[in-house]
């Protein structure tokens, strides 16, 4: 038999690409440490300024990769409390989550442009602690001051994660799975191929969510990768991508190259700073995927299927 099937594709992603469970509860303890410092000093302090922190990111959700070293945590701003120039945001959290440790030195809290990094010097863990300004809205809606811009970016963190989770419960772990593969297949792009390339992890998420919420089937991988990627590829990301899971209201599509729509927040494009080229670098390395998975479905040689595979998942993939 030359074709690869589904059953040494799931073996790698066990082997190379998943996060193992053990590791995700470690990772996830020593944020909880953090946590629980931060709660403790909120339960303390009236004035702290802080409401509560929620795990945020790739290991929240599951579908982080193995390699994993950084975590992200979401911490909710009072936003009366908050600096008044955003631009003093970043350092008056650095100072607060500095306050609530008795074990840390202020220089392992590095401020970044919208966050604030937590070194842990003995794990050599990362920790992107980023604030949420809140406003006192429920299902944890708060304003995320964007990047580049500084304007207000309605968000909610545990709606985020409640939208994965919904899926992996109707869809089953091989949402999450296929999902893992697609970003080891675009780190691989990344390390080999093109330094420059860009694929926002969010995005790769949502666009397996329409997939499957279309129908595709995901019980076998070869079959759901190389429909993701022919997707792409026949619809030029063209189409406006939009969830109905917490609005049913959406604005008409815009002149953005992709206009894939935060289920959260339907006035946010998650793809808004990807111009055309960066939409045809995405098309390029889709169409040189669906080929490989098209030749290796045809490959007359179990060797010439496992080159083609070697193109998505790297050299390590014997098959």
């Amino acid at each position: 038999m030359t074709e690869i099937t589904h059953a040494p594709i799931a073996a790698f992603a066990a082997e190379r690409i998943n996060l193992p469970h053990t590791d995700a509860v470690k990772h996830r303890g020593q944020v909880n440490g953090l946590r629980d410092r931060l709660a403790a000093k909120i339960a303390a302090d009236p004035a702290y300024g802080l409401v509560k922190s929620l795990h945020a990111g790739s290991v929240a959700k599951s579908t982080a990769l193995k390699s994993v070293n950084d975590l992200d945590l979401a911490v909710y701003v009072k936003a009366a409390e908050a600096p008044e120039n955003d631009s003093e945001l970043v350092p008056w959290l650095a100072d607060r989550l500095y306050e609530a440790t008795t074990n840390m030195d202020r220089d392992q809290f590095e401020e970044q442009t919208h966050c604030v990094t937590v070194h842990y010097l003995g794990s050599g863990l990362d920790v992107d602690v980023v604030p949420v300004l809140h406003e006192g809205e429920a299902n944890d809606v708060g304003y995320l001051i964007k990047k580049y811009t500084g304007d207000r970016l309605k968000t909610s963190t545990r709606l985020h994660l409640d939208f994965i989770a919904n899926r992996r419960k109707t869809y089953g772990l091989e949402f999450l799975e296929l999902i893992r593969i697609t970003k080891w297949w675009k780190r691989q792009v990344v390390t080999r191929t093109d330094p420059d390339f860009k694929f926002k992890s969010f995005m790769i998420e949502l666009i397996w969510a329409h997939l499957a919420d279309e129908g595709v089937q995901l019980t076998d991988y070869p079959k759901a990768l190389e429909t993701f990627f022919e997707w792409i590829v026949k619809t030029g990301l063209e189409k406006q991508i939009t969830f109905t899971d917490y609005t049913s209201t959406f604005p008409t599509r815009g002149s953005d190259p992709i206009e894939i729509l935060d289920p959260v927040n339907s006035e946010n494009n998650v793809a808004s700073r990807y111009d055309s080229f960066g939409r045809d670098k995405i098309l390029d390395a889709a169409g040189s995927a669906y080929d490989a998975l098209t030749d290796a479905r045809f490959a007359t040689t179990k060797g010439r299927a496992v080159d083609d595979w070697q193109e998505l998942l790297g050299p390590t993939f014997k098959g």
